[in-house]
């Protein structure tokens, strides 16, 4: 008896064959590459222009302060509100944003607090990307290619992590702030286009305030009464404050540690997204990754084990293979982490789970300020194990919390 079609084709080959799924895709690799190329451009001029690390790091935390104080209400809203509409006004205002920084650039009047308050609102936008984008994403994926459609979404975002940054910097070098502006301008513009074209339909309730608290009081009940969505919860915090805090001190960890030049910087701080995105590819091209929390859990705890290796590895292609053995801990984290909520939570809760999911990951910047604390009085090669050692330990906590039966 023959085989149907839809079961022995590759499941990428299928996922690429739904017009829907292609566009959010490409919004996604678009709005994440030029928020990349926003954050080093902005960066760098930020630097110039003031002479302080400080200015950057603060210009840096104001796009990320919306995750961590709105995460939870933009997950409410995206089950109030229409999210195909929420995504087309949030790329339609990223790309205002970019254009005035463009205009305030030409005529000379560009100032720091400019840059930060341009950063808050990308930062506004991005704290609805996992309850809005990637929710319609797995929508239209089906559960059976859930973890699939997620694993390449997250593939292409380790790319655009890899290559944002690369693509400003030379912007900046050769052209200038206005031209990496001009291109995130144009970049908005195209992921509206794209998102224009999405069919979408949304069983939605009425909106007010009182209701949006009690949908975000819900969700926490939700996550309570659910183990896998804990693990999803716990698991979080620990990567984004004991975790991925070690990118803030790797260039100190690189100068002292192996003498690195700027491009062998780059080639570590390259090494761990490289790393997620082959695993990426490997996830992406198959069906049948279990939905499990262990391997979640083993995923964030195989990274943070890479980071205690990293300060006692000698030389500096061990530190790039022990930094590309824990991309492939970050991948798999990166994909269940979207996957559990999306599948185990009520239909209804979806988005209101995955917005508290934003939150934690808003918690970043709490372990970029301890771990630059610690590599200031310690040294960055004792600052990232002690930083990843207090995650194994609450990795390890929620293992013991959630995986019991």
């Amino acid at each position: 008896m023959p085989v149907p079609a839809e079961t022995t084709a590759h499941p990428l080959r299928c996922l690429l064959a739904i017009p829907a799924f292609r566009r959010l895709w490409a919004v996604g690799g678009i709005a994440n590459a030029m928020r990349w190329v926003e954050v080093l451009v902005a960066a760098i001029w930020t630097f110039e222009a003031t002479g302080s690390a400080f200015a950057v790091s603060l210009v840096a935390l104001m796009r990320a302060l919306p995750m961590l104080l709105l995460g939870a209400a933009a997950g409410a809203l995206a089950e109030l509100l229409d999210r195909k509409k929420l995504l087309v006004v949030g790329q339609a205002a990223n790309g205002l944003g970019a254009l005035g920084i463009l205009l305030l650039a030409l005529g000379g009047a560009l100032e720091v607090w400019h840059l930060a308050a341009q950063g808050f609102l990308g930062g506004l936008v991005w704290t609805g990307e996992m309850a809005s984008r990637r929710r319609m994403l797995t929508e239209v994926a089906g559960e059976r290619d859930v973890v699939t459609a997620v694993a390449f979404d997250s593939l292409t975002a380790n790319t655009t992590r890899m290559a944002g940054p690369l693509l400003g910097g030379a912007i900046y070098q050769f052209l200038g702030l206005p031209a990496g502006f001009a291109l995130a301008a144009l970049g908005y513009g195209l992921t509206c286009t794209l998102l224009a074209g999405v069919v979408h339909t949304q069983a939605r309730r009425r909106f007010g305030p009182r209701l949006l608290l009690a949908e975000m009081a819900d969700a926490l009940r939700v996550v309570r009464r659910m183990k896998p969505l804990q693990a999803v919860i716990l698991i979080t915090i620990a990567m984004n404050i004991f975790g991925f805090c070690f990118v803030a001190v790797l260039p100190a960890f690189g100068a002292a540690a192996f003498a690195a030049s700027p491009v062998q910087i780059g080639m570590l701080t390259a090494a761990e997204p490289a790393g997620a995105l082959l695993t990426g590819l490997v996830l992406a091209s198959r069906r049948g990754v279990p939905l499990s929390p262990a391997l979640m859990l083993g995923g964030g705890a195989g990274f943070l084990l890479c980071l205690l290796l990293l300060a006692m590895v000698p030389s500096l292609p061990l530190a790039l293979g022990v930094l590309m053995l824990g991309g492939i801990g970050t991948a798999l984290f990166a994909a269940l982490q979207t996957a559990l909520p999306v599948t185990q939570a009520p239909p209804e809760a979806r988005s209101r789970v995955l917005g508290l999911v934003t939150t934690c990951i808003g918690m970043g910047p709490t372990g970029q300020l301890a771990i630059g604390a610690l590599a200031d009085s310690l040294g960055p090669a004792a600052a990232i194990p002690i930083m990843a050692g207090l995650g194994l330990l609450m990795v390890a906590g929620t293992a013991w919390q959630t995986l019991r039966p």
